[in-house]
């Protein structure tokens, strides 16, 4: 199966979209959503990229990232995101609740995977207006809403909304965005 090309073009800002492993609600655990923050704000710091906005549900991700350089690209970003949290957390399966493995585990060929994020890059789509940005930041903020896990956005611990409505401290540090992206 061919792998779909990200496309960055300089300047614009990106909204990433990745799921679990079978969309297995992983990220409900609070352990599992504070290694996706640390492993965020480590990857932040190798690919110099800015976090506008996020929300992160039981089963799958959403990120909005402008990569500081017009050589960087998303798909490293994502990789070096999604790639420390999973090796951590099939660790800790194996350590603490091995009858998981069987469920996460796949053949290719002679080769085992174990899988904590589903196959592939996810969803990257490039935002190249003020319009677009402000729709897909309410479009993350209201996905737990629409999933019936809170009644208002900024309810969910795991998402930037509360920041965006009132400079509330949320668990993982949000950019600000740029004056031109906000007309």
């Amino acid at each position: 199966m061919p792998h779909r090309k990200n496309i960055h073009e300089p300047g614009h800002a990106h909204e990433l979209t990745f799921s679990c492993y079978q969309r297995y609600p992983f990220l409900k655990a609070e352990r599992c959503c504070q290694w996706l923050a640390e492993s965020i704000e480590q990857s932040r710091k190798k690919h110099r990229f800015r976090l506008w906005s996020y929300v992160f549900m039981p089963d799958h991700v959403h990120l909005i990232v402008f990569p500081a350089s017009d050589s960087e690209d998303t798909s490293r970003i994502r990789h070096s995101i999604k790639s420390p949290v999973g090796k951590r957390a099939i660790r800790f399966l194996a350590d603490h609740d091995p009858q998981w493995l069987s469920r996460i585990t796949r053949w290719r060929g002679q080769k085992k995977e174990r899988l904590f994020w589903q196959s592939g890059g996810g969803y990257d789509r490039n935002i190249f207006t003020p319009e677009v940005l402000r729709q897909m930041i309410d479009y993350i903020h209201a996905n737990p809403v629409r999933k019936n896990l809170v009644e208002r956005p900024r309810d969910w611990k795991w998402s930037s909304a509360a920041w965006y409505d009132d400079r509330t401290e949320v668990p993982l540090r949000v950019d600000p965005i740029p004056k031109d992206w906000l007309e």
